[in-house]
């Protein structure tokens, strides 16, 4: 049996890219590249009007999975409920973690940036690009609740929101 018959991904499932995050498998294709033929999921990110050809038989070196079990959608929320973990490293040097753990495509990952970089109303402003990082991974997270849910991005969103609001001390 060769390994390009023993495709774990099929057409329509959503799987999660690393770089890209949650997207939809619209087929399988075959192409000649470079005078090699090989085989393709063609995968679409409809939000970002973008669409991805990954050669089969390399999807899963590049960290392409499957959406994750609602068991590991329950790890990150329970991760998004911890205390925020900041180093004391300079930005430069935790942006780069951060970006490095969003593009990771592990959801627990995803979540430990959203949870660090959150912000209440009454704490200091975040930075242009605290701000994009943190909306980065607040994305990736609610489109995979969203995706694992059944499709339901507003409610996903309002779940993760629920759970960093909760976390937040009240106001006395």
């Amino acid at each position: 049996m060769s390994k390009s018959k023993k495709n774990e991904f099929r057409p329509n499932e959503y799987v999660v890219y690393p770089a890209h995050g949650v997207g939809q498998i619209v087929s399988i294709e075959e192409q000649e590249i470079a005078g090699i033929e090989l085989e393709l999921f063609v995968i679409s990110f409809e939000k970002d009007k973008m669409t991805l050809r990954v050669p089969t038989h390399k999807a899963t070196d590049i960290g392409m999975r499957s959406l994750s079990s609602p068991d590991v959608i329950n790890q990150a929320m329970t991760t998004l409920k911890g205390k925020a973990k900041v180093k004391r490293a300079m930005w430069s040097r935790r942006a780069q973690e951060y970006e490095q753990k969003i593009n990771s495509g592990d959801l627990i990952a995803i979540a430990e940036v959203v949870r660090d970089l959150h912000r209440t109303d009454d704490q200091r402003e975040q930075s242009y690009s605290e701000r994009q990082l943190y909306e980065a991974a607040l994305e990736r997270l609610t489109r995979e609740v969203a995706a694992v849910a059944g499709g339901d991005e507003v409610a996903a969103a309002k779940q993760v929101d629920d759970v960093l609001v909760s976390r937040a001390p009240a106001a006395a």
